[in-house]
């Protein structure tokens, strides 16, 4: 019989690791599905019924749109990690480690600044004007709400004469947990947050690397090539 000290340990449970947060852009895809939608439309057409040289280039500007859309609509993301920052843009994918990071800046577009001073578009958590502005009436119409609601508890408390009636009037709950801001600001927020909590973490320290995207450059560069030919050919 094994005694209970020879017998080996039970193992542990490995400690899930955490799973990225993923943002792109949900209007960057419906229209880059509609885009694809239309290309595939048009071109199977023209391979089908078209003569001549047509099918052709039809083909050769298949292989040049298709990659090109996917690249700028379907592709960008941005995947933030406990370790790092991974953007996908169109034409590159970057890795940069939190350790790395000297701020996230949000003005006309949204970027990411090294230590080292280099600067990367976050292609997909694009700035919209529009939605900033509409956060900004919403934020004004739930202030001016908040304070007629407030108006109204302190002048109910003024006429029951009490303190007390007052102070609830001063400690209404407001109407929202915070101000008002555009989607694309909130994830700008959240990413300024974890590079706050993670940067001085010694798993998130590490050099910048940058990978160009062949799989989407390459298949463009040979449709643009081969629809020259043909332009060429006449």
């Amino acid at each position: 019989m094994t005694s209970p000290e020879s017998q080996p340990p039970t193992p542990q449970p490995a400690e899930p690791e955490s799973k990225d947060r993923v943002y792109r852009s949900a209007p960057a895809i419906a229209g880059g599905v509609l885009l694809l939608a239309i290309a595939g439309w048009l071109g199977v057409d023209a391979v089908i019924t078209g003569e001549g040289r047509t099918p052709w280039l039809a083909l050769a500007l298949l292989l040049l749109v298709v990659p090109l859309v996917v690249a700028f609509t379907l592709r960008p993301a941005v995947y933030a990690g406990d370790d790092r920052l991974r953007i996908r843009n169109p034409f590159r994918i970057v890795v940069v480690p939190w350790g790395q990071v000297a701020s996230l800046r949000s003005a006309y577009s949204n970027e990411v600044l090294t230590e080292s001073g280099a600067k990367y578009q976050l292609w997909a958590v694009p700035v919209s004007l529009r939605a900033r502005k509409k956060a900004a009436r919403r934020e004004m119409r739930a202030t001016a709400q908040a304070r007629r609601g407030m108006g109204r508890e302190v002048s109910r408390g003024g006429a029951l004469g009490t303190t007390e009636g007052l102070r609830q009037g001063f400690s209404r709950e407001p109407l929202s947990d915070g101000p008002v801001r555009a989607e694309t600001d909130r994830i700008m927020d959240d990413l300024r947050g974890l590079h706050e909590a993670r940067r001085q973490a010694e798993s998130a320290r590490g050099e910048v690397t940058v990978r160009w995207a062949y799989e989407v450059l390459a298949p463009a560069v040979a449709g643009a090539v081969l629809a020259l030919i043909l332009v060429g050919l006449g």
